[in-house]
């Protein structure tokens, strides 16, 4: 029994590792060795039993007591010392199994502590390697974001990228001879520049052809005082009382010269119109810078006694204050009361509104007036405007020249009620003047038919097409019939008694989907040009300031401090700074109101009504109306923000210097504006306009955008060897 447990416990110790034994199997471990200590006891009772006490059956039974007791005795003892070397290898297992356990305890311990350090160490790598992640994600996140949003400017704004200019091998060396009117400094630098002379054919006596006899009597008559004048200073001689008197005979005879010729050939104003030769027509041309371009062109008008135009029309005008046609009214008011095509390119302020308004009218008073019958075919002419303000001041012409013909104007825009509209128009009228999308709409809902307009004007069609105008005008043509169009075969005659379509296109300039349209829906049109396209009138006054974007207000607020009781219009580029800019002034006290396309229909009618009865002095706008709004007495216009195009810059400073009267038109340029500097600088430059140095010496000046400047020459490469 003994040796059974020692065993036992000899597997245990000998283990080269420590076997963790569950509380069960240490019980039945516990039970066993138990049981085997009561075996291992009674075979040595067993054992030291004599032969005749082994059997309770036996003959010697009859022993005394005293051995009996012996016996016992000494089988207690020995019960006792077993008892006692139990007790010992008890104790010394238990101390070894406490001893062992100890351990267990420590290597328990510690394994713990390594396991929470792994722990530790695994979760540290994780959130590492987490962030790791993150931050991976969030920049591909943001490069993803980055694309599209570079796509979706791509698919709206259109690419940047510059078309690559293949350079001809013979123009790489190519030498440029050309130089600008800033780069001439002989004027400076030579004393015969700075004080130029006309040549003075025989001394005076001689003139030149070409240019009226008269005037050049007055000149040289002039050039020869002044002449005498500068010799007389250098000399220190006064002028004789004999020298003025022949000085001044001079000058009367030059005033009073007359000569057989000019007696024949008078000036053109001198004339009636039956008197007018070709050569006066071409001269009455060039006065007024008008140029057509087209075949069987009618005369022009020189003033509203000569324009054909019915009596009602003649009172009408005159009692709107036109006093003499401007050059667009001139040269337009003819054509249009031929039923011609007209294609108007004309300087901004010039009269554009009259000089299809009245045409239209004199062509509705030759129609049957509307009665309850023609009511639903629609009117007799259409007229489309880019913005809701251009499209009401248009009407308010219209009613102006209608005073006494009794003719009905609708006007059709947006921010009103299209059914109150569309009602106006099913009453009857014979002019329509919407904004493209409203006459659309009502065409589309069946609010309005065009089966009888066979007149129609397309004002500020550029604009109309910038502002992504194209498809609705294009369906409010295709509305109207086709059967009255013009032939296209030019020599054809056309039919007296038939009404034509006519159209007018009115535009500052013309780009090229301008002319797509015009060549598709107009026939045989004439091109009447006032000037140069896009060219601003030489009665602006324009000044252009480089600054930070930080010194803008400050400028801004000495400039309107200067400003006294005149009105000036403050142009910006978005809503947002246009409501920052009119918050501004108005806490500094100024007379301001703003007008952009986020404000309602009945504000901006509001504010530009104080405009222009000097409620308010200072109008902040967007471009909304930079464009054919015709506000009087305008004496400063300020671009706040420099527009993206020069022909935006055009028309916003086109709204000073109009009807004849001088302007002032002042920019603020920034370093952010580089792609208008080239086109800037080359209107200033022909305006006759100061270009300040900044802008005259940047690079961007120099060369229009998407160009490539010629190469400079190889003698100036540096060439390195080894």
């Amino acid at each position: 029994m003994k040796r059974a447990a020692v065993d036992v416990l000899e597997k245990v110790d000998g283990a080269k590792k420590p076997v963790f034994l569950t509380k069960e199997e240490r019980q039945a471990i516990a039970l066993q060795r138990r049981v085997e200590e009561v075996a291992q006891l009674k075979r040595r009772a067993e054992i030291n039993l004599p032969p005749s006490l082994s059997a309770p059956d036996s003959k010697d039974s009859s022993l005394p007591d005293k051995g009996r007791e012996r016996d016992r005795e000494q089988r207690g003892g020995e019960r006792d010392r077993d008892r006692d070397d139990r007790d010992r290898d008890g104790g010394e297992r238990r101390n070894r199994e406490r001893e062992r356990e100890r351990e267990r305890d420590r290597d328990r311990e510690r394994e713990k502590e390594r396991d929470a350090e792994r722990r530790n160490r695994d979760r540290e790598r994780e959130d590492d390697q987490k962030a790791r992640e993150r931050a991976r994600l969030e920049k591909l996140a943001e490069r993803e974001r980055d694309v599209e949003l570079a796509a979706i400017k791509e698919q709206y704004l259109g690419s940047k990228k510059p078309k690559k200019r293949v350079i001809k091998p013979s123009e790489k060396f190519r030498f440029s001879f050309d130089w600008e009117n800033t780069e001439d400094t002989s004027r400076d630098m030579n004393s015969l520049y700075q004080n130029p002379r006309e040549a003075q054919p025989l001394f005076g006596r001689g003139f030149r052809a070409g240019i009226d006899r008269r005037e050049q009597k007055k000149l040289a008559a002039k050039n020869e005082k002044e002449l005498r004048d500068e010799l007389r200073k250098k000399e220190g001689v006064e002028e004789t009382r004999e020298e003025a008197a022949a000085q001044k005979k001079k000058e009367q005879a030059a005033d009073l010269y007359d000569t057989y010729d000019m007696r024949v050939d008078r000036h053109w104003s001198e004339k009636k119109l039956e008197e007018m030769t070709e050569r006066d027509w071409r001269i009455f041309r060039e006065d007024f810078n008008i140029s057509y371009k087209g075949s069987k062109l009618p005369c022009p008008m020189r003033n509203w006694v000569e324009s054909n135009l019915s009596q009602e029309l003649l009172k009408a005008v005159e009692r709107a204050g036109y006093k003499k046609p401007s050059p667009i009214q001139m040269a337009a008011i003819p054509l249009g009361l031929k039923q011609r095509d007209v294609i108007g390119i004309a300087e901004t302020g010039s009269g554009k509104t009259a000089a299809f308004v009245l045409p239209m009218l004199d062509y509705i008073t030759k129609l049957p007036p509307i009665s309850d019958d023609r009511e639903a075919e629609g009117p007799y002419a259409v007229v489309m405007a880019p913005t809701r303000e251009l499209a009401q001041q248009i009407e308010d012409e219209t009613v102006k020249f209608a005073h006494y013909l009794g003719i009905r104007v609708v006007s059709i825009v947006g921010g009103q009620s299209i059914e109150e509209q569309g009602f106006r128009i099913r009453q009857g009228c014979e002019v329509v003047i919407a904004t493209p999308g409203r006459l659309l709409d009502c065409l589309e809902r069946r609010y309005a038919v065009l089966n009888q307009c066979n007149y129609v004007v397309l004002d500020e069609a550029d604009r109309m097409i910038d502002m992504g105008f194209e498809p609705q005008v294009v369906g409010v043509l295709e509305a109207m019939p086709s059967s009255n169009l013009k032939p296209e075969n030019e020599d054809e005659e056309l039919d007296e008694k038939k009404n034509y379509r006519t159209t007018y296109m009115f535009s500052a300039t013309m780009p090229p989907a301008v002319e797509r349209l015009a060549r598709k829906y107009l026939r045989n049109p004439v091109v009447v040009n006032i000037g140069t396209a896009g060219k601003t009138t030489d009665l602006i006054s324009q000044h252009v300031m480089m600054m930070k974007e930080n010194d803008k207000m400050d400028r801004l607020r000495r400039l309107l401090d200067e400003l006294g009781d005149k009105t000036a219009i403050v142009f910006v580029n978005t809503k947002k700074v246009a409501d920052n800019v009119t918050k501004t002034l108005d806490k500094d006290g100024y007379r301001v109101t703003t007008l952009h396309g986020g404000k309602s229909q009945d504000q901006r009618e509001i504010n530009l009504e104080g405009f222009r009865t000097k409620k308010y002095n200072v109008l902040v706008a967007t471009d909304v109306a930079g464009r054919g709004i015709d506000i009087p007495d305008v004496a400063h216009v300020l671009n706040y923000d420099m527009p993206g195009n020069i022909e935006a810059y055009t028309h916003r400073i086109g709204r000073t210097g109009r009807a004849g009267k001088t302007g002032v038109a002042t920019t603020f340029l920034t370093l952010h504006d580089t792609e208008v500097f080239y086109d800037l600088k080359q209107m200033l430059i022909q305006s006759n306009s100061a270009v300040p140095p900044e802008l005259a010496r940047h690079e961007a000046s120099k060369f229009k955008p998407g160009s490539i400047p010629d190469r400079p020459p190889r003698r100036n490469d540096t060439v390195f060897a080894h």
